[in-house]
C-alpha cells in the first residue's frame, strides 16, 4: 500500500504495533533496514516512577549493540529524569526533546551518523512519538502504555489516538499481526 505521506492518517498511524519493547528484536530491525532506534523511556520502557533501567531494559540494549543497532533516548521528560535512567546505560540521551516536534531527533541521528531512512523511533504515544519519526518519513513503532497517567488530559490523548489504532489494524492486520 503506497502511503500518503505527511496527512493525518499518514502521521498518527503507527508502522509497527508491539506488546512490549523487547519484542523489537535487531532481526526485525535488520530485516527493515534500521541500524539505529530512537527510544522514547517513559511508558515505553519503564514507568514514570522507575528511575533507573531493570535487567530486562539492559539485557535489550545489549542484545541491540550486539548487533549492531545504535540506539539513543529521546524523552520530553526533564534532563535529571534522562540523566539517572541512562547513567548505566552510557547512550546518546536527549531530554526536553518537545516531540512531536522532530528537531532533536536530526540532532541525535546526526551524531550517531544515520540517516531517517535507516532509523526508527519506538514509543508508546501516537501523538507525540509516531508523529515526530513520521514527520521525518521514518518507521514508526508503538508499544502500548506500562502504566499510563489517569488524567484528564492523558485520558483525552489516549482517546484520540483510538482511530489510529483502528486503522492501523484494518490496514494492517493480517501482515503485521504482532500486537
Amino acid at each position: 500500500m503506497k502511503k500518503q505521506r505527511h496527512t493525518l492518517p499518514y502521521l498518527l498511524t503507527p508502522d509497527y504495533l508491539f506488546d512490549s519493547f523487547d519484542q523489537v528484536t535487531p532481526d526485525f530491525l535488520e530485516s527493515l533496514g534500521i541500524r539505529a532506534l530512537l527510544i522514547d523511556i517513559d511508558n515505553t520502557l519503564a514507568p514514570y516512577e522507575q528511575a533507573e533501567p531493570d535487567e530486562r531494559i539492559k539485557a535489550w540494549f545489549d542484545d541491540l549493540a550486539y548487533f549492531g543497532i545504535r540506539a539513543a533516548l529521546i524523552s520530553n521528560n526533564h534532563a535529571p529524569r534522562v540523566e539517572q535512567f541512562n547513567r548505566t546505560l552510557g547512550l546518546p540521551a536527549y531530554a526536553d526533546c518537545g516531540k512531536p516536534k522532530s528537531k532533536m531527533l536530526l540532532v541525535a541521528m546526526k551524531e550517531m551518523g544515520v540517516f531517517p531512512t535507516e532509523t526508527a523511533g519506538l514509543g508508546d504515544q501516537l501523538l507525540t512519538d509516531t508523529l515526530a519519526v513520521h514527520r521525518l518519513d521514518m518507521v514508526s513503532i508503538i508499544v502500548p502504555p506500562i502504566k499510563d497517567k489517569t488524567t484528564p488530559f492523558f485520558k483525552f490523548k489516549r482517546w484520540l489516538e483510538k482511530p489510529f489504532l483502528h486503522r492501523y489494524h484494518r490496514l494492517y492486520t493480517d501482515e503485521r499481526n504482532l500486537y
